[in-house]
């Protein structure tokens, strides 16, 4: 480590900077309070919103998708450049890329790396030659990091499992936090009205447009339900994204709109007033790290269906707050999606006073803050130890082993003395005895 004070340089590393401004706020406020804390993300607009709120930003362009080893070689190479540019104590790593070659590129400074797995993606979900690189990858500089943390017990055991990590290492965390002050049930201050005379049910997904986001899912169930007359508002939020053919076309989601199957909402810089103008909030995704759109669901007291699958089984307990449906299944959907239109309001306040419950004992932001704390503080004692000077590092060494030393004979010298007191005690009452017998 090259910077032995108190105050430490951490590195934010992640594929995006919006990902690091709307995911990673609370983590890098409770950072700044005590270091200093540079995001190294592509510049996509929220470089300033990073500055204001204290950071050092530098901007490092990077593919999100895309396996071409040239391309990935040069981002090693500017992340090396970037690190040593910033002198960074500690580095922390999210997203596939950051965590495979952003830890390459801590290895080769020999600056300690914490990673974070927030899903496995789509190399994992589809079984290929994508796949079999990618944890190859994960196998090789998985060695390298302090700690590795993951968002549910199903990613750790798999990477556990498959031996690309070591268990020693790998950790769990309840998602990436929720802020559970800035999403508040019935927020005053939202940036859209309440419908008017709104009776319809509401129910809203969001979520990228990607199949394995189950949006071909959702748009079946809905057909499912309006062929039984069952009338209610289908709302879809999110970006659209057509890379590689695993996002739903636009063409598409237009056409579902031309139908009246649902209303595309586009994107938002702020979910809060969309959320709370729902009834429910669905997402049929087919995995996920754990999804922050249901926390925020959750965090604004909205009852929520989502698959039973790792990452979002996380977020609801059946019949409690929601209910939870199989992955792929239209007809289970729909189920579901029926069941939570017939539930009276009582029922539906309930799930949802139920989800904010579960938001605020579980996926509190300031339980990741804490768990990243007690890693970063054992980083830097390990570092500030190794950083020591060979002399005194033995010294110190010498003075613990002699004081162990000294504690021990100490010891054994209280367990003579007590065994001493026993046998006085024994020979006391064994002469009170003999003289007791001699008199009588």
């Amino acid at each position: 480590m090259r910077n032995n004070q108190h105050k430490m340089k951490i590195g934010i590393v992640v594929n995006s900077s919006w990902n690091i401004y709307n995911f990673r706020a609370g983590l890098i406020k409770a950072f700044l309070q005590n270091h200093e804390v540079i995001a190294i993300a592509p510049d996509d607009g929220y470089r300033e919103s990073l500055e204001e709120m204290g950071c050092t930003f530098e901007p490092v362009p990077m593919e999100c998708k895309g396996t071409n080893p040239i391309n990935d070689a040069l981002l090693v190479k500017r992340l090396v450049t970037a690190y040593k540019k910033h002198k960074l104590d500690v580095v922390l790593h999210y997203t596939i890329k950051p965590n495979i070659y952003g830890t390459m590129a801590a290895e080769i400074l020999k600056i300690p790396s914490i990673n974070n797995v927030t899903g496995l993606g789509t190399v994992f979900l589809r079984e290929g030659i994508s796949s079999k690189i990618a944890q190859y990858l994960y196998r090789f500089t998985f060695r390298f990091p302090q700690t590795v943390f993951f968002q549910n017990k199903d990613d750790r055991e798999l990477f556990v499992s498959k031996n690309l990590v070591k268990e020693s290492i790998a950790r769990l965390l309840p998602g990436s936090g929720i802020d559970t002050n800035h999403f508040v049930p019935n927020t005053p201050t939202l940036s859209i009205p309440k419908e008017e005379n709104k009776k319809e049910f509401t129910f809203l997904l969001i979520a990228r447009v990607l199949y394995d986001k189950g949006i071909a899912e959702y748009a079946d169930a809905i057909k499912l339900l309006r062929s039984k007359g069952i009338n209610a508002r289908f709302q879809l939020l999110g970006k659209i994204d057509e890379t590689k053919g695993l996002g739903v076309p636009e063409k598409q989601i237009k056409q579902w709109e031309k139908e009246g199957i649902l209303k595309y909402l586009g994107t938002t810089g702020d979910v809060r007033p969309l959320i709370s103008n729902a009834d429910c909030i669905v997402l049929p995704s087919y995995r996920e790290g754990t999804p922050r759109t249901l926390l925020e669901a959750a965090c604004l007291g909205k009852p929520i269906i989502t698959t039973d699958v790792p990452g979002c089984r996380e977020t609801v307990i059946h019949n409690f707050n929601g209910y939870l449906c199989e992955a792929k299944n239209a007809y289970d959907l729909a189920d579901k999606m029926q069941r939570m239109i017939c539930l009276d309001k009582g029922k539906l306040e309930e799930m949802g006073v139920s989800s904010r419950w579960l938001a605020e004992t579980k996926f509190d932001q300031q339980i990741i803050i804490k768990k990243y704390t007690e890693v970063i503080d054992k980083v830097r004692v390990e570092e500030s130890m190794r950083d020591m000077p060979v002399k005194s590092r033995f010294s110190k060494m010498r003075s613990k082993v002699q004081a162990r030393q000294l504690q021990e004979q100490q010891n054994q010298r209280d367990k003579l003395k007590v065994a001493s007191m026993k046998q006085e005690k024994i020979n006391s009452n064994s002469r009170t005895t003999r003289s007791v017998l001699i008199e009588s």
